[in-house]
Parts: structure tokens; C-alpha cells; sequence
């Protein structure tokens, strides 16, 4: 007997309610942005300062990137259709990328301003109104971005998480420029203004580097320890309640909200195909409440113990723990 099994899991109401709060936190971000932008381009016209003008290049890359964060929001949200049966979630990670690549062609633009004025010597002017706008600009940023992160750690939305990162990103820069811009103002010592620029162009720089690495694990779809780790748990627990006799080839992927669950089940030959369909579906009910918060989609293969099973494609899953019975 080979029977094939697709149970599709998700609780409806939260995804729909987990899809509201993406648009209003996708939609702050946007208007935040935007009043990010013109804020810090008038405080660097006003000032002459170059870390002031590091923190609104920062601030130019990230009204883009979150342009990018608010369409990859939208797409991943479409329906799988002929082309993409499993969903469009995926433009997350390329959404992440292509937010660490802004930032990371920000830093070097940052870097290289830095290096010029601290040659050539900043000329500054009204400081004093420079650090207030830039302060309060900072403090809104904060704010904006515990929201985000926080939202998208809820829903697991890793467009919020990712544009989250980035605006915490841009508030410490703020505070880099309240404190390097602050020393200037109350020591006049210029050259303290491009040092703080090239000292934040770097730690940008990092972030970049991190937003990046995030989009490559989950394109090449790492595994997440944790995560197996429950998988493997909740497998080995229903083979010692006699549900299951066995299991093999388990593999298992997350796209932000989205979890597929497949493996093998090991049923005794014995039983009818009501009753292997019955157990089968008890199994992957208890898979289905390891991730409450997300849409799973479990697909078993049903095997009867006579049946020779080989030992490969298992993922995530050593020697010690195989599951045959």
C-alpha cells in the first residue's frame, strides 16, 4: 500500500488579521520614511555637516528599500497560482537582500564622503538646530522600529523584520550623529564631524553585511535547528504511542508565515486504509499545533511495514534518530 496524504493546517482568521496588521505597519513605515528623509536633507543643509548628511544618505536608501519592503509585502501575500504552487512568500529574502545591498552601497557612499572631509576640513554652521532636528527624527525612529520588529517577529514577516532592522539601523546612526555632532558643537573641534561619519558609514556597513546573510539562508533555505528539533520530537513521541511505526524521508521548509512538513509514515500491514488514514491524520494534527501562529501544510506518505525503506533524503535527521521501525 503507497497512499499520499496533503492536509493543508492554518488558522484563516489569523492569517487574515496577521495580513491587517502587515499593511498598517507596512504603511507607517512608508510615512516615516518619507518624513525621515526630508527632515535629515534639511538638517545637513542647514548644518554643512557631514555626519548629519551620512545619517540622510541613509535615510534616502532607506525610503527605496522600504518601497521594495512595502511591493514584497504585497506580492508575498498573492495566492499560489500554476507558475508558483508554493506561494510567492520567498521575495522576502530577496526583498532582505536587496535591502542589505542599499544600505551596504550607502555605507561605502558615507565612507568615502567621511574621507573626503576629513581631508579637505567640514565647514559647519547652526549645529544647534541640526542636533534638535536630528534628535527628534532619532526618537521617532526608535519607536517606529520595536514596532516593526516586534510585528513582524509576530507574524513572521521577515520584509517587517528586515525594514525594522534597518530603521533601528538608522536611529543609531542618529544618535551617532547626536553624539559625534554634539562634541563638535560643545569642543569646535571640526575634524570629530567626518570621524563620526566614517565610524558610522562602518557599522552600517555591518548591517548590511547581516541583512544580506539572512536573505541568502533563507533562498538556500537552511534548516532551522529548533524547528527540527520540534518536528523530530513530536515524530518520535507518536512512534512511541503506536501511532506511527516508523517514519523516514522527513524534510521540512518555512517561508515567513508558511511552514511545509513532508516525511513517510511506517504503517503495520495489518491495518485497513481507514484506520492508516485515521492515525496519519492524528500525527499530522499534533505537527500542525507545533507552529500555531503559521499556515501549515503537511503532505505524508504512507508505507506498510513490509515495505523496504531506504535510508536517504531524511532531513535533518541523524543516524540515532531514523525512525524505522
Amino acid at each position: 500500500m503507497l497512499l499520499y496524504l496533503h492536509h493543508d493546517h492554518g488558522p484563516n482568521d489569523a492569517g487574515a488579521d496577521n495580513a491587517s496588521v502587515q499593511r498598517m505597519a507596512m504603511r507607517a513605515s512608508l510615512a516615516v520614511a518619507v518624513l525621515m528623509l526630508v527632515g535629515k536633507l534639511w538638517a545637513y543643509f542647514i548644518t554643512g555637516s557631514t555626519a548629519i548628511l551620512s545619517d540622510a544618505l541613509e535615510s534616502v536608501v532607506h525610503l527605496g528599500a522600504t518601497a521594495m519592503a512595502g511591493f514584497s509585502l504585497w506580492y508575498a501575500a498573492q495566492p499560489p497560482d500554476r507558475q508558483h504552487p508554493y506561494g510567492h512568500g520567498k521575495i522576502a529574502y530577496f526583498s532582505s537582500g536587496f535591502e542589505g545591498a542599499m544600505i551596504l552601497l550607502a555605507a561605502v557612499f558615507i565612507l568615502i564622503e567621511g574621507t573626503k572631509a576629513l581631508i579637505l576640513g567640514p565647514e559647519l554652521q547652526q549645529l544647534g538646530t541640526g542636533l534638535l532636528i536630528t534628535g527628534t527624527l532619532g526618537l521617532i525612529n526608535l519607536f517606529l522600529g520595536l514596532y516593526l520588529v516586534r510585528t513582524g517577529r509576530k507574524t513572521n514577516t521577515l520584509v517587517l523584520v528586515s525594514n525594522g532592522r534597518h530603521v533601528l539601523t538608522d536611529m543609531w546612526t542618529s544618535l551617532g550623529v547626536l553624539v559625534g555632532v554634539g562634541l563638535v558643537y560643545v569642543t569646535d573641534i571640526l575634524w570629530l564631524d567626518p570621524v563620526v561619519a566614517i565610524l558610522l558609514g562602518l557599522n552600517i556597513m555591518r548591517t548590511a553585511f547581516g541583512l544580506m546573510g539572512t536573505a541568502y539562508s533563507g533562498l538556500m533555505e537552511s534548516v532551522n535547528p529548533e524547528e527540527s528539533g520540534k518536528v523530530l520530537e513530536a515524530l518520535e513521541k507518536a512512534k512511541a504511542e503506536g501511532k506511527i511505526d516508523g517514519y523516514h524521508q522527513l524534510r521540512h521548509r518555512r517561508v515567513n508565515d508558511q511552514v511545509w512538513i513532508e516525511a513517510h509514515f511506517i504503517m503495520p500491514d495489518s491495518l485497513s486504509l481507514r484506520e492508516a488514514h485515521r492515525r496519519a491524520t492524528l500525527v499530522e494534527s499534533v505537527l500542525d499545533n507545533l507552529f500555531e501562529d503559521d499556515i501549515v501544510q503537511v503532505t505524508s506518505h504512507l508505507e506498510p511495514a513490509s515495505h523496504e525503506h531506504p535510508k536517504k533524503h531524511t532531513h535533518a535527521l541523524p543516524d540515532s534518530l531514523s525512525g524505522e521501525g
